[in-house]
């Protein structure tokens, strides 16, 4: 699958997705996203951004979360 909206460079935020032509990190809007805040206001509040740049962020997650081993805790 094809992220052309997310770009990777060791040179832009030490090298973590961010949203293409931005510093905003992949990780940033998905941590919004899992807190409740809505795609409006993340548009209002990150005016460089649109729609399609959110939604996008999300897929890059799912399809990166499917490929790792993710530890949980055990002692819950």
């Amino acid at each position: 699958m094809a992220f052309t909206r997310i770009n990777i460079d060791h040179r832009i935020m030490g090298g973590l997705p961010c949203i293409a032509g931005t510093r905003i990190p992949v990780a940033m809007l998905v941590r919004m996203v899992a807190a409740g805040t809505t795609v409006e206001t993340i548009l209002e509040d990150y005016p460089q951004l649109e729609e399609d740049d959110v939604r996008e962020a999300l897929r890059f997650a799912a399809a990166n979360i499917d490929q790792r081993v993710v530890p949980l805790d055990q002692s819950a």
